[in-house]
């Protein structure tokens, strides 16, 4: 209904009220008087309803919206009908020097009943009949605590989001069978199969913010035995404090599922290595590198050189970061191929970078063992050149973007960047430059990973292709592998390579199982095929090997390794014979010395 049509139907609603209520209260107290036929009752009734609609204008009751009517609402009619009664008290007082108090008590009371009611009968017949009506899915809540029950409340009353609450579900045994907004707590989370069939559940929300990454896991894992499709609640901060409305649930993702906190930073360790300071990162167009320079960013240096080889990828991300930064940070987007040892030098020596984050490198294991020599290319000869170049202009830190695939590598990826390892390990021993590696694993997103081919897969109907059944691999987001680079540069001393406790390793097949179902799917629709091991595949990955294994942490979720690498002469005699070694060589070689084996090759090179 418009504000033209509302308004004046609201005042002529009001008016019959007013005028009924006063000769209703005085005919109750006086049923056989013919006084309320006198034309004192009559100017009573009429000042009565004047003061009645001036104090309506004055508390806007005609410019509320009454579907969402509250106690807030009900306080401003109190006010307006409390305002006009005394109003005409003091008329009654002036004009006949006598107020009909008990009429005027009883007229108080109808007001506030028939106004009151006339206003809130709207949004109690908009919640309990025309929404039960509507085409909304039916939902389930779990967690019945102050952030499930602002969800409630909050979906009951509005109108854009297409859900219904419907119940609660807590594992808090004291809630069971309470009612909150007329939903009850049925059970509890392992309790929510049952209840998705009983209730013809379609959709669930999971309401508890305080839950641990483990606790959202477990949930998800009981919810996803049904057909229902699983959503998570924002903050509740942000929701009581009006930053986003329930309307911003969004979908469980993958990251939610890995089973561990992630990762903080040290804020103020972080800020007193990047703020002000030049900072380089190379491979700065690719998925983590690019991460790493958001996050960068965020600390304020006073210039950050975007190295890449990627022209595409290179000015990418220079615009996202001119948008928001561009007044704040010197942004240099640099195109230079790590392997061009000339060029890497020359952008050094014009830049002269207080930190460098070396991310630029091929790290497919499948496709780096069909190409080898590009594999050696750029994380040896690429490594080397940034690595030498740093410490020759004076660079304070230079931090190395590794992986546990460089575990007792059975492949060249691996191999290559346990060798990029052994570089700057060597460089430390004899540099003022802070020279560390930081190992992490599969990252979830970033390009070649899993998930985005599983995304195209289930899109275009499956199956979803799986190495194999037993496969595992250690996990983390983008964002979690960018912080702990930056996290490690603050940490150096020199040589050590930093590990970040990823929690329990998390099979292939369950992965792709999740985001079937995330997706919206079933496994049995989309269907999973198992391939076998490509060619230099692990069945398990690690991120330290026995040896290399130290149980303490050096900051929380943070290890330091004991990786030994193979001494100077050694390593670097190879470096130069790997140049112009055949291929099948080459590889045999490059696994021996990643898994600190000497080879007659070396041996006889010395």
């Amino acid at each position: 209904m418009t504000y033209q049509k509302r308004v004046p139907l609201l005042m002529l609603l009001d008016s019959i009220i007013v005028m009924f209520s006063i000769y209703v209260g005085y005919f109750i107290l006086h049923p056989y008087s013919d006084f309320y036929t006198s034309k004192l009752l009559l100017i009573s009734s009429l000042i009565l309803l004047v003061s009645h609609h001036v104090f309506a204008f004055m508390y806007r009751l005609y410019h509320k919206a009454w579907e969402y009517a509250s106690v807030g609402e009900l306080w401003m009619i109190a006010k307006a009908v409390t305002f006009s009664i005394l109003t005409a008290g003091i008329a009654q007082a002036v004009g006949v020097g006598h107020v009909y108090v008990r009429v005027l008590l009883i007229t108080w009371m109808l007001h506030m009943l028939l106004i009151g009611g006339s206003r809130f009968s709207w949004r109690m017949y908009r919640d309990r009949y025309i929404k039960s009506k509507s085409e909304k899915s039916r939902t389930l809540i779990v967690g019945a605590g102050s952030a499930g029950t602002t969800v409630a409340r909050q979906l009951l009353t509005s109108h854009e989001v297409e859900l219904l609450p419907v119940a609660f579900v807590d594992d808090d045994p004291r809630k069971l069978k309470l009612e909150m907004y007329g939903l009850i707590v049925c059970g509890s989370i392992d309790e929510i199969p049952r209840i998705v069939q009983e209730q013809k559940i379609k959709d669930i929300i999971i309401a508890i913010p305080s839950l641990s990454k483990k606790e959202v896991r477990r949930i998800y894992e009981v919810c996803a035995q049904t057909e229902a499709k699983v959503k998570i609640m924002p903050m509740i901060e942000d929701v009581m404090t009006g930053k986003v409305s329930v309307s911003a649930l969004r979908n469980v993702e993958v990251e939610d599922l890995l089973g561990r906190e992630p990762v903080e930073l040290d804020i103020s360790a972080i800020s007193e290595t990047i703020t002000g300071s030049t900072v380089m990162v190379t491979g700065a167009g690719g998925s983590i590198g690019s991460e790493i320079c958001r996050q960068i960013c965020k600390f304020k240096p006073s210039k950050l050189v975007l190295l890449g080889h990627g022209e595409f990828s290179i000015y990418t991300v220079d615009m996202e970061l001119r948008s928001m930064y561009e007044k704040q940070i010197e942004i240099m987007p640099v195109i230079a191929d790590v392997q061009d040892r000339n060029r890497i030098f020359e952008v050094m020596e014009e830049y002269k970078p207080d930190v460098v984050y070396h991310a630029a490198a091929h790290k497919h294991v499948p496709l780096m063992e069909g190409n080898p020599r590009e594999a050696v290319k750029n994380n040896i000869f690429g490594t080397k050149n940034v690595a030498e170049a740093a410490e020759t202009f004076a660079v304070k830190s230079f931090v190395l973007v590794s992986t546990d695939k460089a575990v007792n590598p059975p492949n060249v990826m691996g191999a290559t960047k346990r060798v990029a390892e052994m570089i700057i390990q060597n460089l430390a021993k004899e540099s003022n430059t802070k020279f560390v590696a930081v190992r992490f694993g599969n990252v979830l997103g970033s390009r070649g990973s899993v998930i985005p081919l599983f995304k195209k897969q289930i899109e275009t109907g499956g199956p979803v292709t799986v190495t194999h059944e037993e496969m595992t691999r250690y996990f983390m987001t983008i964002p979690e592998a960018s912080r702990l680079v930056i996290q490690a540069g603050t940490l150096a001393r020199g040589g050590e390579v930093f590990v970040l406790d990823m929690g329990e390793p998390v099979k292939i097949s369950d992965l792709a199982k999740n985001l079937i179902t995330l997706s919206g799917y079933t496994i049995e629709e989309i269907g999973i095929q198992y391939s076998g091991i490509r060619p230099g595949e692990k069945m398990f990955e690690e991120l330290l090997n026995e040896n290399e294994m130290q149980k303490e942490q050096v900051f929380p979720k943070i290890h330091i390794g004991k990786a030994e690498p193979l001494n100077k002469s050694d390593l670097f005699c190879l470096i130069d014979k790997l140049k112009d070694m055949p291929v099948k060589e080459m590889k045999t070689e490059l696994v021996k010395v990643a898994n600190k084996k000497k080879s007659k090759q070396l041996q006889i090179a010395k």
